[in-house]
């Protein structure tokens, strides 16, 4: 079968359908390569397919977004237009990993847009509430050191995740859990921390400091303690909180005991307070007596040994020296080094300038390599593509205002990571 992906027409063609629709003519191949079966689901702001790959061999399953916002307002179109555009970057920026759906392609197609994500065959935690029971607690243990990992693997990606709940949270076959739906992540540069934004989330599973518009790394651990109060309780996070005495009263609803250790870990992961609840996902993993490979800092991603580093050039450039400078925390000659190293891969050291046709021809390779020497060793403060998002988040645009809002927010970030 091949489904319709036309909004108003959804048409279910038969298995001989090859290239258009039965019923309004339109293409059944998304970009050529993605075939629609069935719908999966569907909401305010559009629908999910499941669907194959045929440029594959296998024809592997995969997942259609459909972006085809209803009437909901100008704002709310915006935002979520916004959230839609903001799932297939954090996808792209985070890379890949086993327990986040791959990113396939992001593109638009007869006026709509379109992002094609891995399948992720299971079900969400949600449907195995229902399915098979309240969790236990060594089922709970199993879900924290399962899915910790991940939590430090997208955190040391300065990313927040903003939406945890059970339905974001998927019991693959193989009993891994993936972590699903970056449509509300944050890219968590200083600037955008210290600045109040949208307010998103889920009711009940939002951290304080989030639903405030103040999201930060923690809010992620609040939102997963949450999400084990309801696994545990089979109660809706709001009802396990006393708002009469400010506090929450989940014991009262267990279905089966579970141990003061974990008790206490549960505790402080869903702290109102954020400076009083876990600062890391290392912390709560060292609180059950884990050690994830993530937290050793010999396998840390942000603390390999320079020789580990990808110094790939297009020109033959040579830029140890800059990484050995960024590692050294020299910034200003590490500054100094990448003017030296980028006149050297445009061919203009001579010159000693570069013009809009250099900047336009500078080699991918090259400019990769200084962003991610620079993202790397200034823990995400500073970098060309750190410099982009400032700049989209001020603004995106070419002006006098929109500079001086970019040279406010890098001097506040610099600022700010000389204090740290």
């Amino acid at each position: 079968m091949s489904q319709c992906l036309n909004p108003d027409c959804l048409f279910q063609n038969p298995s001989g359908s090859t290239k258009f629709c039965q019923k309004c003519g339109n293409k059944l191949l998304l970009g050529d390569r993605y075939r629609s079966q069935k719908i999966i689901g569907q909401g305010g702001f559009g629908r999910t397919f499941l669907a194959v790959d045929e440029y594959k061999p296998s024809k592997p399953p995969c997942v259609i977004k459909q972006f085809y916002p209803q009437a909901q307002g100008t704002y709310s179109i915006q935002k979520a237009t916004e959230l839609f555009e903001q799932e297939a970057v954090r996808l792209e920026q985070l890379g890949k990993h086993s327990q986040i759906p791959d990113l396939l392609a992001y593109f638009s197609q007869d006026g709509r847009q379109y992002l094609v994500q891995e399948f992720i065959d299971g079900e969400n935690l949600s449907q195995a509430l229902e399915s098979q029971g309240y969790f236990r607690e060594t089922q709970i243990r199993d879900l924290l050191n399962n899915l910790l990992p991940t939590f430090e693997f997208i955190h040391s990606r300065q990313v927040i995740h903003r939406d945890i709940k059970p339905e974001n949270i998927i019991l693959r076959l193989d009993g891994q859990l993936v972590l699903v739906d970056f449509g509300a992540a944050k890219y968590a540069t200083q600037t955008a921390l210290s600045v109040t934004g949208t307010v998103i989330g889920t009711a009940g599973y939002t951290a304080p400091e989030q639903a405030a518009g103040k999201a930060i790394y923690p809010s992620d651990i609040y939102s997963l303690g949450v999400t084990c109060l309801y696994l545990l309780t089979q109660v809706e996070p709001i009802d396990l909180f006393d708002t009469s005495e400010m506090e929450w009263v989940w014991r009262e609803h267990l279905k089966a005991s579970v141990s003061s250790e974990l008790g206490l870990i549960l505790d402080k992961m869903i702290e109102p307070a954020s400076k009083r609840r876990y600062q890391s996902a290392t912390e709560v993993l060292q609180a059950l007596g884990t050690q994830s490979p993530q937290s050793s800092p010999q396998a840390s991603p942000q603390t390999p040994p320079p020789s580990t580093d990808s110094l790939k050039s297009a020109r033959g450039v040579d830029y140890s020296r800059l990484r050995d400078l960024l590692a050294a925390g020299k910034w200003k000659e590490a500054d100094q080094e990448t003017l030296k190293v980028m006149l050297k891969a445009a061919r203009r050291e001579k010159e000693g300038w570069l013009n809009n046709n250099d900047i336009d021809k500078f080699p991918c390779d090259d400019l990769r390599t200084i962003d991610q020497l620079w993202v790397k060793y200034s823990q995400g403060r500073f970098g060309f593509s750190v410099q982009k998002t400032i700049w989209l988040e001020v603004g995106g645009k070419v002006d006098y205002e929109t500079e001086c809002k970019l040279g406010d927010s890098w001097l506040t970030d610099k600022s700010q990571s000389r204090s740290g």
